[in-house]
């Protein structure tokens, strides 16, 4: 039949495929003949395509990250050893930032993890993720729908975060617990002259908490720096707002908290970075890690697209034109709902790797 059909079909439809590069991966989904493995499943996926093989390249990633961060110190450079924070933990600084909603969700007990086991050196995050980890060691968060009507909700004094529920009384049990600590911050600062920042604060509330299933528990216990430039965006800035007719005077400082958040990628030997979502979070560590002229590793999870200009929806590649990112980095973007990856993500890195992070911890 084809020699009678028009050559100009031919032409377009059969046209002559050159040949693809030597060793060009080959397509091929995990074969469940074999039963159940779900680390060979996770694995399968760099051949799987489209999200799957992001998913496996940031697996990579974030194993390279935690390769460097093993490397021995070996010999200090003469920045590292009169830098502010004193010489680098590790061979690799690993920034973590995640918006608010994921500490609202099951992520969070993924990320207590590992700041439990100090597996990162800084985190970023909201005023919603700082304040959303307290307020579940004070009363729990529910799963609801996201179809629940708001006007009902609010009637009666049901708080929606998508499909998850927080009831009002949450955030009352929450400023029951947090006035008396903000009266004391007060105190200190008139009587001490103590000098308070967000991320000196983030540290007294982890402190205060004194619970290990928050995230700024282990925080403050493992000496993780937490910065949070826009502390006062939630219901801590709502607190601080009641709190300021009731004993005005607390202040807190920025301006040493961008100082001590840029130092720790100025002063890092290598830096990686892991972003989950987009906004605040996003930027405020990839502009730290700028002034380094960028970031060694890098991975973005988030589903924000870029037609529109923002910085959350941005490829890696528009950092790298900032200098965010370096030049020869092979950062990764997965367009996914964290909630779906981030666990799947720390059991094939973090928690693979758990015997020999945990031992360079203690060495430290």
């Amino acid at each position: 039949m084809a020699e009678h059909a028009p050559s100009v079909a031919l032409d377009a439809v059969l046209k002559e495929s050159s040949a693809l590069p030597e060793g060009t991966p080959k397509i091929k989904g995990y074969e469940f003949n074999l039963g159940v493995d779900h680390r060979a499943l996770l694995q399968s996926y760099m051949h799987t395509g489209f999200q799957a093989t992001s998913f496996a390249q940031a697996v990579l990633e974030i194993n390279n990250m935690i390769e460097k961060r093993l490397e021995l110190p070996g010999e200090l450079e003469e920045s590292e050893v009169t830098s502010d924070l004193g010489p680098p933990r590790s061979g690799c600084t690993i920034f973590l930032g995640f918006t608010s909603n994921l500490i609202s969700s099951g992520v969070r007990e993924s990320i207590r993890y590992l700041a439990e086991h100090r597996m990162v050196d800084v985190i970023v995050t909201t005023a919603g993720g700082v304040e959303e980890d307290l307020i579940k060691c004070l009363a729990p968060t529910y799963l609801g729908e996201f179809s629940l009507p708001g006007r009902e909700l609010r009637q009666r004094g049901i708080n929606r975060i998508g499909n998850l529920l927080v009831p009002n009384d949450n955030y009352c049990h929450f400023e029951e617990w947090l006035m008396p600590i903000l009266d004391q911050m007060v105190l200190e600062q008139k009587t001490e002259g103590t000098h308070w920042t967000p991320s000196k604060m983030i540290h007294r509330l982890g402190k205060e908490i004194n619970n290990p299933e928050s995230v700024y528990y282990w925080a403050y216990k493992n000496k993780i720096p937490v910065f949070s430039p826009a502390l006062t965006d939630g219901s801590l800035g709502d607190m601080i707002y009641f709190h300021s007719y009731k004993n005005p005077g607390l202040q807190l400082d920025i301006v040493e908290d961008i100082r001590g958040m840029n130092s720790q990628a100025v002063f890092a030997r290598r830096t990686g970075m892991i972003i989950l979502g987009g906004g605040l979070v996003k930027h405020h560590i990839a502009n730290a890690n700028l002034m380094r002229n960028g970031a060694d590793f890098a991975v973005f999870v988030n589903t924000g697209q870029e037609f529109d200009g923002s910085d959350s929806g941005a490829r890696p590649d528009e950092a790298v034109s900032w200098g965010k990112i370096r030049l020869d980095a092979k950062p990764v973007k997965v367009y996914a709902d964290a909630t779906l990856v981030f666990p799947l993500l720390v059991a094939e890195t973090f928690a693979r790797h758990a015997d020999r992070l945990t031992a360079a911890g203690k060495k430290d």
